[in-house]
């Protein structure tokens, strides 16, 4: 069997729970297609390409993990990778109802794909993208919360 899923996100930065969850998905998983969607709503501080970029130097050792960008609809995106799963991390049950409204919402237009949630790793259930640029805006080192070389593309990104 070739079980591929699914793992969206704008990913503005990738943070070591993003990393978390694909590493793990990648053991369960033949094939994971990380998904970049492209966002205008969340006004992402990297461009897709940037974005795309970190993650592929930051997931270069899965091998079965492939990037790429996508706009439009997840459903859209994961029937043109011929995938019926959708991955989503949860770090806190505050997650949880947003997530699920989604997955609702995705089944609705899609009864053929389901949403698979994961729970990220406690020692980073605290971590987001928005706290971490904050930080780094503010001075903090975060490569204890990212790979260092997203932590070098935020300092100069935040300090222009």
């Amino acid at each position: 069997m070739n079980r591929k899923a699914l793992y969206p996100g704008t990913f503005d930065p990738v943070t070591y729970g993003h990393l978390d969850i694909m590493e793990r998905a990648s053991r369960i998983y033949d094939c994971v297609f990380i998904g970049v969607a492209h966002s205008k709503e969340k006004k992402p501080l990297f461009s897709v390409k940037e974005r795309v970029s970190m993650l592929k130097n930051a997931t270069r050792h899965l091998k079965n993990v492939e990037i790429e960008d996508f706009k439009g609809l997840v459903i859209n995106h994961a029937k043109r990778k011929k995938t019926c799963v959708i991955i989503r991390g949860l770090r806190m049950i505050s997650d949880f109802e947003f997530e699920f409204q989604m997955a609702l919402t995705n089944r609705k237009l899609s009864e053929d794909i389901e949403t698979i949630f994961m729970m990220t790793n406690d020692s980073y259930s605290y971590l987001s993208s928005k706290l971490i640029k904050e930080a780094v805006s503010l001075g903090a080192d975060v490569k204890s919360f990212v790979p260092a070389s997203v932590a070098k593309k935020l300092k100069i990104k935040l300090s222009k």
